[in-house]
């Protein structure tokens, strides 16, 4: 993705903890209702990335903080150091090591980034066709599929624990690799700081728009 070494979609998000639904709420059931009731949320994640093989090919882990609508953050402290940072207008990505940060408009953004999708009103039934994927390990799944051909995903997989909490993300490519995100330590409509949606590239940092 743009040349980065790992790929950093959150995205999304994500994400997170919502109300308790009833153990027989589905997979699509429980995303509706965290998209109504979860308006802001926090957590840690992990990311691998795998290979059409099952191969792991990269790794990262750090935090991740969203308000809806359309702005949320995600920092990435191993193996390298990024950020991601959505304001409600843009949508920004800053390689510390590179100095370097790549922006473009949220809206563009909104469908092709989980980060921007979850943080969103309802772009996700706007964008995505959602089937239910059953349960397994007693998590709920569910599979959105793009609803356009430019989405730089085949399909998106999501899975909910009892508490209806979105633990793990499955994000596939048309290459075959699939990205897994894994949530922890959620915390549910916690009152953020407006200055953690701001960013101002560094002096000296090269823009790419």
């Amino acid at each position: 993705m743009l040349g980065f070494r790992f790929k950093v979609w959150v995205l999304i998000p994500f994400v997170f903890s919502i109300a308790p639904l009833s153990v027989h709420a589905s997979g699509i059931d429980k995303l509706k209702e965290f998209i109504a009731a979860t308006h802001s949320a926090q957590a840690n994640f992990t990311q691998v990335v795998l290979d059409r093989n099952g191969k792991r090919i990269q790794s990262a882990s750090g935090t991740m903080q969203f308000q809806r609508p359309g702005k949320f953050r995600w920092t990435y402290q191993k193996p390298y150091e990024q950020l991601i940072v959505g304001d409600g207008v843009k949508f920004w990505l800053y390689d510390v090591d590179l100095n370097q940060v790549t922006v473009k408009k949220l809206d563009a953004a909104l469908g092709s980034s989980p980060a921007a999708l979850l943080s969103g009103n309802n772009e996700i039934e706007r964008a995505f066709t959602l089937k239910e994927s059953g349960n397994l390990d007693g998590l709920d799944w569910l599979q959105a599929k793009p609803k356009t051909q430019d989405s730089n995903f085949e399909k998106i997989l999501m899975a909910f624990n009892a508490q209806a909490d979105l633990v793990i993300m499955e994000l596939n490519d048309a290459f075959g690799q699939k990205t897994v995100l894994r949530f922890s330590e959620m915390q549910r409509n916690p009152k953020l700081s407006e200055q953690q949606f701001k960013f101002t590239p560094p002096k000296g940092a090269d823009v790419l728009e």
